[in-house]
């Protein structure tokens, strides 16, 4: 039985994210076309398709990489079409990338530090550098990291080079840099990709962790079909940059469309 059946529909929220009729084209390349989505307060809403078909593109518009050359985008019931990644960090969208995007150099903890940079009042520099209040305010900000290291069971690896560590530990300091900013909305961007079996249960135990312990919202981006099923409330399609289906993942897996467009292919 899937999460999505388990859980009542008043589990859920009014609409935090809606994103309407946006496209995106790229040299007259059109990689979203007209595409609207609602994402609900609590849930775990995923984006499948085949390869090529937008969603990180989808995904980049919403977290502000890209701006839609149609259409909108609100969190909260703020139009944030226009705003940048880092104005919308600061409402409370967080986001992991396809490809690790940590900073090698540092450790678990200096990572974890620099997600936290958002909710720093004096500031990024002057938290480094312990000017005046600022160092009051570190030492909150850094209880708070230490708590999410605690949290994703990565204390032994606090003081570590994310470089050094291995892929799926690197995988999840990167979930906790955007457990960091505190965000109401988490955009995980294949956060299974190319890890084992092993770390792919350790990361699906994590996300559901954060969706019903922290009542963070989720959408997600995963190829492993077998995953997307398991915990999505819903699921929506895209093919070619157009959404071809939506609905709880029972529904997507019935509609003929996506048999056609994506589960027929054999790319799951």
């Amino acid at each position: 039985m899937s999460v999505a059946e388990q859980v009542a529909p008043d589990r859920f929220g009014p609409t935090i994210l809606s994103v309407e009729g946006i496209s995106k084209s790229f040299g007259g390349v059109r990689a979203v076309s007209d595409v609207s989505i609602g994402v609900r307060k609590g849930e775990i809403f995923s984006i499948i398709g085949p390869n090529g078909a937008g969603k990180t593109t989808l995904l980049n518009m919403i977290s502000g990489f890209y701006h839609p050359d149609e259409g909108y985008v609100s969190f909260q019931g703020t139009d944030i079409t226009s705003m940048g990644p880092a104005g919308r960090a600061a409402m409370g969208i967080a986001r992991t990338f396809q490809n690790i995007a940590l900073f090698r150099g540092l450790n678990v903890l200096e990572n974890l530090m620099l997600g936290r940079h958002v909710r720093m009042k004096s500031g990024l520099l002057a938290s480094f550098l312990y000017w005046g209040p600022a160092r009051r305010e570190e030492v909150e900000h850094r209880k708070r990291a230490e708590d999410i290291i605690d949290f994703l069971k990565l204390t032994d690896l606090r003081k570590q080079p994310t470089g050094a560590l291995a892929y799926g530990l690197q995988k999840r300091v990167e979930l906790g840099r955007a457990l960091a900013v505190e965000p109401d909305l988490l955009l995980l961007d294949e956060p299974m990709a190319g890890m084992n079996q092993e770390e792919k249960e350790d990361m699906v135990r994590y996300v559901l962790d954060v969706n019903q312990e922290f009542g963070t919202t989720i959408v997600l981006i995963e190829h492993d079909m077998g995953i997307v099923m398991d915990i999505s409330d819903r699921v929506v399609v895209l093919d070619q940059g157009m959404k071809i289906s939506e609905g709880t993942p029972d529904e997507v897996r019935a509609d003929p469309k996506v048999i056609e467009a994506y589960l027929g292919t054999g790319d799951h």
